[in-house]
């Protein structure tokens, strides 16, 4: 009885460990692996205008989701605060008020423009999913609207 109550533990050792390495192998396999890829790495804005030193005080990182529904057109404003994001969808065209475009592309990352007066629109027949992160402080607005200059 004491043999086969050791052959019957053993198997059922042997059967789980057998199992659990299995397991840990189908485990492994359906593993993927994590990974990354830079988007984009600059000192200077889609413009090529060098960005500003950084503000002296206490950093406030803001992360902000934009939709832009098909045809809409953003007011002409500034950012006092350097920031960049990622295109998720659609695409963005950027406009200085000098008249220089840029069109961001679903995946492309981009530097917005830091104390110039700009725009933006979508062109496009779905909306547009931007996610921005601005570099700020306390109190400081992301952007300031000049309402008084008109949109084409």
């Amino acid at each position: 009885m004491k043999k086969i109550m050791h052959w019957v533990l053993a198997a059922t050792l042997l059967c789980g460990a057998t199992a659990f390495m299995t397991g840990c192998k189908e485990a492994k396999a359906n593993e993927e692996a994590v990974s990354s890829e830079e988007l984009i790495r600059t000192s200077q804005s889609w413009d090529g205008v060098e960005l500003p030193d950084y503000l002296q005080g206490r950093p406030e990182l803001v992360a902000v989701k934009y939709v832009f529904p098909a045809g809409k057109k953003l007011g002409w404003h500034h950012h006092p605060v350097m920031n960049y994001g990622v295109l998720v969808q659609g695409e963005l065209t950027i406009i200085g008020q000098d008249g220089k475009e840029k069109v961001v592309h679903e995946g492309e990352a981009v530097v917005e423009m830091v104390n110039t007066i700009h725009h933006g629109e979508n062109r496009g027949t779905k909306p547009v999913i931007l996610y921005m992160f601005y570099l700020s402080q306390k109190d400081l607005p992301l952007a300031v609207q000049h309402p008084e200059i008109p949109l084409d």
